[in-house]
């Protein structure tokens, strides 16, 4: 019997460096390369748009030159509802930081279905409540998003993502992080040049909603081809 074996990418990026009076949001992509590992891609595909996102006029600017795609892709959600696991602090005595996250998954809710599962069992996004590792000797980050490449039982390509923001800050901070970070999960693998964006590559002293023009660019995203959510041909298993 042939067994199909997990493809594990890690790729760490799109953290928040605090610093003086303000932040910055800076990529820290350590990208493994799929087809030197001997990987044969299936070809990316458009997906319909979610109706949700569908449903929202087209108007204003964008920032999609800002999004990056990767090696498979854009790093879009093609299965839905997403989910996502809330792991708050151990301490959170008034629950600050968990009415956060919370928060911002109902604000991203309103552009693609989101459903919040229990923190015990597996799920697409999982936002937990802890210090951010310093790599490089980079000053202490508050908040970092990342996410894995796999290959599911039936062989198809899919991707996880893991959103770390730090819980010592106050809520308007916390809430700002888990926003902009959800914003990466979900698929802006970039950042905007505009402070009055949600996704702004840096902390501001009232982080803002997420605005037009971050809808914009998610829509621009959601109607990229990707390569997740495609089956890949037969694997050789290893060993």
């Amino acid at each position: 019997m042939k067994h199909r074996w997990w493809l594990l990418v890690c790729i760490v990026a799109l953290g928040l460096m605090l610093g003086g009076t303000q932040g910055n949001w800076e990529s820290l992509a350590i990208t493994a390369n799929l087809t030197r590992q001997n990987i044969q891609l299936p070809a990316a595909v458009h997906y319909p748009l979610p109706p949700s996102l569908a449903e929202i006029p087209r108007k204003g600017e964008d920032y999609f030159d800002e999004v990056q795609p990767v090696e498979v892709g854009y790093l879009l959600w093609t299965e839905f509802p997403v989910t996502v696991a809330i792991e708050p602090p151990q301490w959170d005595p008034n629950h600050v930081w968990q009415a956060a996250a919370e928060q911002a998954v109902r604000e991203w809710s309103a552009y693609l279905p989101l459903e919040v599962v229990d923190a015990r069992l597996p799920a697409n996004i999982r936002l937990l409540s802890q210090r951010p590792t310093d790599q490089h000797n980079r000053r202490a980050r508050f908040a970092e998003t990342s996410y894995e490449l796999f290959v599911d039982s039936q062989g198809v390509l899919r991707h996880r993502c893991r959103v770390v923001v730090r819980p010592s800050q106050a809520r308007k901070f916390v809430l700002g992080a888990l926003r902009h970070e959800l914003g990466h999960a979900l698929g802006i693998w970039g950042h905007s040049p505009l402070p009055t964006d949600a996704l702004y590559f840096a902390q501001v002293a009232d982080p803002p909603p997420i605005s037009q023009r971050d809808v914009n660019t998610l829509r621009r995203v959601y109607e990229q081809p990707t390569r997740l959510g495609q089956r890949l041909p037969e694997l050789t298993p290893h060993g």
